[in-house]
């Protein structure tokens, strides 16, 4: 029965996400479940009552008239022949996962390299009492620069594999959206945990700095691995949500992996809520680096919720 309704869900994947085709889908899953069971009670063997239920109803075109769904096989035969859709199967869907993880850790990691480079110069300057000690700060400091900046170039030389995703139409199954929504979801407690605490390292990185004679290296090593705990963590998390995009949203495949996603009134509202708390932990850092008031800018972040809370109220689509 499974095989029917994987079946049934391939014919409908690039029909409209309308309540007509649902009926019309339920009508159908109907039909087939009908005639599959008879045809086991009859005594017919499971591999045969599928193969007859699938030749019998298997074909949208033909059964378009019955359902009442001529209109819509017939713009969907057109958007097909416009907009031809690459398909993208579940093993490259898991070859983009592994590099999207590989690109967050590069990215975070170039980041906090970038952050903390500064320290080397003033740990130096601490540590060594010469001449020279100026010269290996700033050597160590460039040194850490050009490393980050090497994990930048690599990642963006090996990213470029999967520009097609951004720049074509593709799409995927209804297996490999489940198998990436389960994905999704045990990751989630995971990201919640990194983005959680890379806050706080950002949020109270000021501590070390208040305990340790106002010493500015503990604050940069707090705020470069909060960065990269919710650099990386991001990348994952975004590397589900571009697979679960892949569909076309107007279609039925558009909700595959994403029945219980929240729905936002426009993509715009969606766009802003998927870069909030990047947006808030950009500011935050700005405003405490130029003004150094880290004992104060911390307010941001319970300011910051609030916010969140009143626009996910209004930004959110009302259930029916």
């Amino acid at each position: 029965m499974e095989t029917i309704k994987s079946y049934l869900e391939a014919m409908f994947a690039n029909m409209p996400n309308t309540p007509e085709v649902k009926k019309a889908k339920d009508e159908l899953l109907t039909m087939m479940e009908d005639k599959y069971n008879e045809m086991i009670a009859d005594g017919v063997n499971e591999n045969t009552a599928v193969g007859t239920v699938i030749s019998e109803f298997g074909n949208l075109d033909e059964l378009a008239e019955d359902l009442g769904l001529e209109k819509e096989v017939e713009e969907v035969h057109e958007r097909e022949q416009e907009i031809p859709r690459r398909f993208v199967s579940m093993e490259e869907v898991n070859d983009f996962i592994a590099s999207r993880k590989r690109s967050g850790l590069f990215v975070g990691i170039g980041t906090l390299l970038c952050i903390i480079s500064v320290t080397f110069p003033i740990l130096c300057d601490t540590a060594f009492y010469s001449k020279f000690s100026d010269k290996y700060g700033v050597l160590g400091m460039f040194m850490c620069i050009a490393v980050a900046v090497a994990f930048f170039v690599f990642n963006g030389i090996t990213g470029k594999d999967w520009d097609f995703l951004k720049k074509q139409p593709c799409q995927i199954d209804m297996a490999t959206a489940n198998m990436v929504r389960e994905k999704r979801k045990d990751f989630k407690i995971t990201r919640a945990w990194m983005h959680t605490l890379g806050i706080l390292l950002c949020a109270f990185c000021w501590l070390p700095c208040a305990i340790i004679d106002n010493d500015v290296c503990p604050v940069l090593f707090s705020v470069g691995i909060g960065v990269l705990l919710i650099v990386y963590s991001s990348h994952v998390y975004g590397a589900y949500e571009t697979i679960l995009s892949l569909n076309d949203q107007n279609t039925i495949s558009g909700r595959y992996g994403r029945e219980e996603d929240v729905e936002y009134v426009n993509d715009r509202a969606k766009v802003i809520m998927e870069v909030y708390w990047s947006t808030v932990t950009c500011i935050y850092l700005i405003i405490s680096f130029l003004t150094f008031r880290w004992e104060s800018t911390w307010i941001i972040w319970p300011v910051a919720v609030i916010i969140n809370k009143i626009l996910r109220l209004t930004l959110t689509k009302e259930e029916d």
